[in-house]
């Protein structure tokens, strides 16, 4: 009798929870499984509006990516919160650090486990200088511009000082555009440890006590906690292209392995 509630307009449905999995670098590439409002934009308009859920749960694992996607995507999420009166929730996994920790500042709460990686309240830019190398192979790099800083922190030649500190001026102004975020989000539940938005990230517990989460939690039994036993579940996750269903690796994939890795070796994982 059970599944033929939501059917029958006098008898009351048991409580939904749209739970919506958030994995991943984040990147407006579009590399192997990254995380894009793009990508991403389908599945989290579903989740708010079938079923009139009881919540929405964002499980997050993420260290992080592009700050203008993580905005994006954050967004678009509390935009339907809003407009659909409806709590989020965020279970971090492994991580949810710099943008992973963006996209978590989205829900209302956020729970952990006591060896979750959340933080990385920061900004980073990493590249590689490759003037001595072609140099020595007798390569002779030429570039040709109109304005003199369009070709800025070209890899190719000599790291100027003037690039550097245009550079790290756009690194913090969206600094402050993710602290303004985290502080907007988590209001009087943030600690006052100077180190909160240094770049430092905490496990589990250490996380909670600065106020970076509200307490430690996994999405099954929290949700049933709040939303009673009979909670169900409906499961959202980004689409995947034919060849990444069969497990063939475009060239682009390749590429972007490296700058994947790293991304998660910054947490030990």
């Amino acid at each position: 009798m059970a599944p033929m509630k939501r059917f029958i307009p006098f008898m009351k449905s048991d409580p939904l929870v749209a739970v919506i999995r958030l994995s991943g670098v984040i990147s407006g590439q579009g590399r192997g499984v990254a995380l894009s409002d793009a990508g991403t934009a389908a599945m989290i308009e579903k989740a708010f509006r079938r079923g009139k859920p009881k919540a929405v749960a964002l499980v997050i694992n993420s260290p992080g990516g592009s700050p203008a996607q993580s905005s994006l995507i954050a967004a678009r999420i509390r935009r339907l919160a809003e407009e659909k009166e409806v709590p989020v929730h965020a279970f971090v996994e492994d991580v949810a650090a710099s943008g992973g920790y963006w996209l978590a500042c989205a829900a209302d709460q956020i729970w952990v486990d006591d060896s979750s990686v959340v933080g990385s309240i920061g900004v980073i830019s990493a590249s590689f200088g490759l003037q001595d190398f072609i140099s020595r192979f007798g390569i002779e790099r030429r570039v040709h511009t109109a304005g003199k800083d369009k070709s800025m922190l070209d890899p190719f030649r000599p790291e100027r000082e003037e690039d550097v500190a245009r550079l790290k001026d756009l690194q913090a102004q969206i600094h402050e555009a993710f602290i303004a975020h985290v502080k907007t989000r988590r209001g009087d539940r943030l600690s006052e440890d100077a180190d909160l938005f240094t770049g430092e990230f905490w496990l589990g517990q250490r996380g909670v006590d600065l106020g970076l989460a509200d307490g430690i939690g996994h999405v099954v039994p929290k949700m049933k906690e709040l939303y009673g036993d009979k909670t169900r579940f409906a499961a959202y996750g980004p689409r995947r292209g034919l060849l990444q269903r069969f497990g063939a690796q475009l060239t682009d994939d390749v590429l972007g392995a490296i700058d994947t890795r790293a991304a998660w070796a910054r947490y030990g994982l």
